[in-house]
């Protein structure tokens, strides 16, 4: 069982590292660099690898019993269409889109105990052809939360960055998520205005008239199942956490949902699904090509791990 260690207002500006032999007397430096190297501590839910991270007052530390998986090699990134000028890829979950800014100056080595989407799609793209006229870099459009898996464009151009940006603007691009979520629910739009801090930290729907982004969100229901629902959500608008933050306010939060599991004041209620993650998927992406005008449309169905937890929900036994 984990571990959590809570960082209080004293331990504030401490390294990750010295609280760590703090709350492990008896072990060296040398032993909590290790500890920490096998991949064994979370930080507010990331994987921790820093030693030298300074934290701050209310971040939770994390000890795990076992060392989290290590990340996908670049290999293991399916790439779904690859041109001079975009690169369409399913990313698994449980890594980052893109990095942290914070990241940027992460040596080689530190980078690649942690890899983004973009660092193993570079990667791969570098093994193959075409390559970019200009710098290998891929440029971000949209991205998915760490925990959700699914569909994702980049650019390799500018002008492919902004043809496509275009299109997300304009609420052309389609894209269709799968979700399970405790209830049942039937087919409706929530249409919301969404602001970064509904008074506890948390992004939320504004309470107040004129304020936030407007957020719409097209549900259909797709299977009901004993206790639960699987819903596709259609984005209208791209909000963060957009879809993660209307289901939890309609009252059925993402099973596996860690951050929106509870609305505004009320106290945390822990999922009881048993899902091995965050269960959403980007299951259907489709544009214009920026640069061909060509439509182009790809789906792809749930991963192993959210079809096996659908499959323990139907009651079914997985193969």
């Amino acid at each position: 069982m984990s571990e959590t260690i809570s960082v209080t207002s004293e331990l504030a500006g401490t390294t990750l590292a010295a609280i760590l032999r703090k709350h492990m007397p008896g072990q060296s430096w040398t032993a909590i660099r290790r500890f920490i190297a096998s991949r064994r501590v979370r930080i507010n839910g990331d994987l921790g690898l820093d030693p030298a991270r300074r934290l701050k007052e209310g971040d939770a530390i994390e000890l795990l019993d076992r060392s989290l998986p290590k990340p996908p090699a670049h290999d293991q990134i399916a790439i779904r269409h690859l041109d001079e000028h975009i690169v369409v890829v399913e990313k698994p979950a449980g890594i980052p889109t893109v990095r942290h800014p914070a990241e940027y100056e992460w040596s080689p080595r530190r980078r690649a105990l942690a890899p983004t989407l973009d660092d193993l799609v570079l990667a791969q793209i570098g093994k193959r052809s075409p390559q970019p006229k200009k710098g290998p870099r891929l440029r971000i459009v949209h991205r998915l939360d760490k925990e959700t898996s699914g569909l994702v464009v980049f650019a390799r151009t500018v002008a492919a960055e902004r043809g496509l940006g275009r299109q997300f603007r304009a609420h052309t691009v389609i894209r269709r998520y799968l979700a399970i979520v405790p209830g049942v629910v039937s087919s409706q739009r929530i249409a919301s205005r969404l602001i970064r801090d509904r008074g506890d930290g948390r992004r939320g729907s504004a309470t107040v008239a004129g304020q936030g982004k407007e957020a719409v969100t097209h549900v259909e229901t797709v299977e009901r199942l004993p206790g639960y629902t699987m819903v596709s959500c259609r984005l209208e608008t791209g909000r963060t956490h957009q879809i993660r933050i209307h289901l939890a306010e309609l009252g059925h939060p993402v099973c596996g949902e860690k951050v929106y599991g509870r609305p505004f004041g009320a106290a945390h209620e822990p999922d009881q699904s048993g899902a091995p993650r965050l269960a959403l998927h980007a299951a259907e992406l489709g544009f214009v090509h920026p640069i061909t005008d060509v439509s182009m449309h790809w789906s792809v169905p749930l991963p192993a791990d959210l079809q096996a937890f659908l499959e323990r929900l139907r009651g079914k036994p997985c193969p």
